[in-house]
């Protein structure tokens, strides 16, 4: 395992297995980290699920996912902000400093992407005190362009530094995921005005295959199969100062549907050769 002591295995990528199935694969192949979902921590319970990891030896490098701030009415916005104030609650209850968020797309029938942006600052305003009471950081992730209509308006790292900036950095920071900004040829330039201000808050991996298929949100790649230069980001997000987990994030109906321990020993020798 010697070199891959930072890689944690996100949940997403094996959804086949079960949360003790995820924690047993993992502690069995020396990988130290693991990234949750809330969905499968709600249905096992985030008590248990943190009694689960530390009894095996690991950590939670992140959880997803809150977010979708983007409503306009009243009874949206207070909905969106209750499930995200659990979700800060859920995350420090299994163990991890860092909550993931899809900050969502635009309501139906508008096309203002500045307005939800701006939405979207004031719910980060609203949760702030909350998220700091509770020791966890919000993490904004931008999503590929693909996306803003439906999943995410914040689409660049500029975009996403933009929000995070307007609160002190231990308590809103950044998701760097390489699958959503290997496009950006401002990227380079992000990264380091992310680390200067310490707002790497969590680094993500999954490669961009072409054609891509059907709906484009299953279509990640496994590292080293499509057009990401995955070794230069880890060495730039590295540059910028970020010493934290790094995450096989991989949403893949072909690596669902094979024996969840060949796809994280895959994973592994893949980060290996492509990544460090």
């Amino acid at each position: 395992m010697r070199g891959t002591e930072r890689f944690s295995l996100n949940q997403a990528t094996v959804r086949q297995w079960s949360l003790p199935d995820l924690v047993a694969g993992c502690a069995a192949a020396g990988v130290r980290h693991v990234g949750l979902w809330r969905e499968p921590v709600r249905e096992y319970g985030p008590a248990a699920v943190a009694r689960l990891v530390r009894a095996a030896g690991l950590s939670v490098s992140s959880l997803c996912r809150g977010g979708f701030l983007t409503a306009p009415d009243p009874a949206g916005r207070a909905a969106a902000l209750a499930d995200n104030r659990a979700a800060i609650e859920e995350a420090a209850a299994v163990g991890t400093d860092t909550l993931v968020l899809v900050c969502g797309g635009l309501p139906p029938g508008s096309r203002d992407l500045a307005g939800a942006r701006e939405r979207v600052a004031d719910a980060l305003a609203a949760l702030v005190p909350h998220a700091a009471g509770c020791g966890v950081r919000l993490a904004v992730e931008p999503l590929h362009p693909v996306f803003a209509a439906d999943r995410c308006v914040v689409s660049t790292l500029g975009q996403a530094l933009a929000l995070a900036e307007r609160f002190p950095a231990e308590w809103v920071g950044i998701v760097v995921d390489t699958y959503h900004l290997w496009w950006d040829d401002t990227v380079a330039e992000g990264l380091a005005r992310a680390g200067e201000g310490g707002r790497i808050a969590a680094f993500q991996l999954a490669d961009w295959v072409t054609p891509l298929p059907e709906g484009v949100l299953l279509g990640r790649g496994q590292l080293g199969d499509g057009s990401v230069d995955l070794r230069w980001f880890r060495e730039r997000v590295e540059a910028a100062g970020y010493t934290g987990p790094t995450e096989a994030e991989i949403f893949s109906p072909a690596l669902w549907a094979r024996d969840g321990a060949q796809v994280l020993a895959e994973t592994l020798e893949r980060y290996r050769a492509h990544v460090l």
